[in-house]
């Protein structure tokens, strides 16, 4: 079985500052830890698909503005209703800050079990949890 996406690439201005919080989050949705570099870090999952996560000299800004043309915003599987929970519980400690939380875990929608979470360099993650 191939999965529909290859890998994602993001580009942060501050690898150190986020790397922690991406490898607990990846690794709270079952992605293993990859190759490592003085610049980046990759996260594989099981289907194949990896993220990477690099400092690049080429980066013209410090701050990722989803409002702005380009990627507004991840969107990834929770294995079960129960992890989603748990990285809800967890996020905060790991560098995430919930989005929509008033409305959890219907903020995408009354059929729609979601958790949304922005990092502190304005990337957005929605965390998507299998049908009840």
């Amino acid at each position: 079985m191939s999965s529909a996406l290859h890998h994602v690439e993001l580009w942060t201005g501050d690898l150190a500052a986020v790397e922690q919080a991406w490898g607990w989050l990846l690794g709270r949705l079952g992605w293993r830890d990859g190759d490592a570099w003085d610049r980046g870090r990759t996260w594989t999952h099981t289907d194949g698909t990896y993220l990477v996560l690099e400092q690049s000299p080429a980066v013209t800004d410090e701050v990722h503005d989803r409002l702005r043309a380009g990627m507004n915003h991840l969107a990834l599987h929770a294995p079960t209703s129960a992890v989603l929970d748990d990285v809800r519980a967890d996020a905060a400690a790991h560098g995430w800050c919930e989005m929509f939380a008033e409305r959890y875990p219907h903020a995408g929608g009354p059929a729609h079990r979601a958790l949304f979470l922005e990092n502190e360099q304005g990337f957005e993650i929605e965390i998507v949890a299998p049908p009840a």
